[in-house]
């Protein structure tokens, strides 16, 4: 994450933070980088050198319409100082202060089936009691991974699949003379 990104995104929860809408903010911004990642021509014109900063700031004032007016003015803000086309880093590190601030964990679930809501719910106490946090999970089904559970909390990664033991003992292999 560039410095940069995590000043914008410190700057908007302080003043989030301040004016008691915290929640609101950070579901709105959240919303808005989003869209600049689903939608690849949006990405691709806010990124585009060529664009003028006042016609990004235009178009994201525009989809920022009855948004909360931190919002709005921080996009407007952002845009005009060429940041534009950063919209995602600096709300995955606004979400990220966020959940810290609320003493939240962002967790996803990866399993080769899906899980019983009993041993998701299992797994989600397990990280709640040895993180101290509220665990928030999100689900999703790979069946490369031909079984157990890969753990993803932020950057961190935690491979518990067979496939991933299995490329592990392959590696040990190939390095082991």
């Amino acid at each position: 994450m560039a410095v940069a990104q995590r000043m914008y995104a410190r700057a908007l929860f302080q003043a989030a933070q301040e004016a008691g809408r915290l929640e609101r903010v950070g579901e709105e911004l959240e919303a808005l980088a989003g869209a600049v990642v689903d939608v690849p021509e949006l990405a691709a014109f806010l990124r585009n050198p060529e664009v003028e900063p006042a016609g990004k700031a235009a178009l994201l004032d525009e989809l920022a319409a009855g948004a909360d007016d931190l919002v709005r003015n921080f996009v407007r803000l952002v845009a005009e100082k060429g940041r534009a086309g950063e919209l995602p880093e600096i709300g995955r590190e606004l979400e990220a202060l966020v959940d810290k601030a609320q003493n939240r964990l962002s967790v996803e679930l990866e399993t080769a089936v899906e899980l019983s809501d009993e041993d998701a719910a299992s797994i989600i106490r397990t990280i709640e009691q040895a993180s101290g946090r509220t665990v928030e999970a999100t689900r999703s089904v790979d069946p490369s991974l031909i079984g157990g559970v890969v753990l993803k909390i932020g950057s961190f990664r935690a491979d518990g699949s067979v496939r991933g033991r299995l490329e592990r003992l392959r590696n040990e292999l190939v390095t082991a003379h």
